[in-house]
């Protein structure tokens, strides 16, 4: 199934656009996000997708401080980019209060992680990095089990305007590094590839 996608006059102020997704009846299950000012709405991720995200979770679960979390369906708001973006994990400092219960700005997030989905991996690859790296999140981890050249997991770093270096590059089956403040080796060998 690939992604559903619905215009929006590109006029439209941002917060019109914000309020149009909060409010909207989605299709339940549904991953809904703003990308470059269009809202999409793609399926579930699949059994694969998730288990992915989970085993990075888990590791990230053992080096990040008491006041930090790893967050699965919470959006980051990249307003300059007309996104609002829900990568598989964020990782992000715990807010005492938020400015919204839907999402937090993206500047908030120290770590993204997106792992591709065959209907919709240009997002991951080209779209979110970009706003991801307008933001200044440090780091942007991308699992692409889809790569051409077989199943890859990508670190970047450095945001500089809309782009990152890339810090890592690795094939499934090595492992791949968290610079500090996470200071983690997630091993791709465990990453289903099938």
């Amino acid at each position: 199934m690939s992604a559903l996608t619905v215009s929006q006059d590109p006029d439209q102020h941002w917060d019109d656009l914000v309020r149009y997704w909060e409010e909207m009846e989605w299709p339940e299950g549904s991953k809904v996000e703003i990308i470059e000012g269009i809202i999409t709405v793609s399926p579930a991720p699949a059994y694969r997708h998730n288990v992915i995200a989970a085993r990075i979770q888990r590791r990230l679960y053992s080096v990040i401080p008491e006041d930090w979390e790893v967050f699965q369906t919470l959006a980051v708001a990249v307003p300059s980019r007309l996104g609002m973006l829900i990568p598989d994990l964020v990782v992000a400092p715990l807010q005492d209060h938020a400015e919204a219960d839907s999402h937090i700005p993206a500047a908030l997030a120290e770590l993204v992680v997106e792992v591709t989905s065959k209907s919709n991996a240009r997002h991951d690859r080209v779209s979110k990095p970009a706003a991801y790296a307008t933001a200044g999140i440090p780091l942007y981890l991308l699992i692409d089990p889809w790569a051409s050249g077989g199943p890859t997991a990508t670190l970047y770093g450095e945001p500089k305007g809309d782009v990152y270096q890339v810090l890592s590059a690795v094939k499934f089956g090595d492992a791949i590094k968290l610079p500090a403040p996470f200071d983690l080796v997630i091993d791709t060998g465990e990453f289903p590839t099938e």
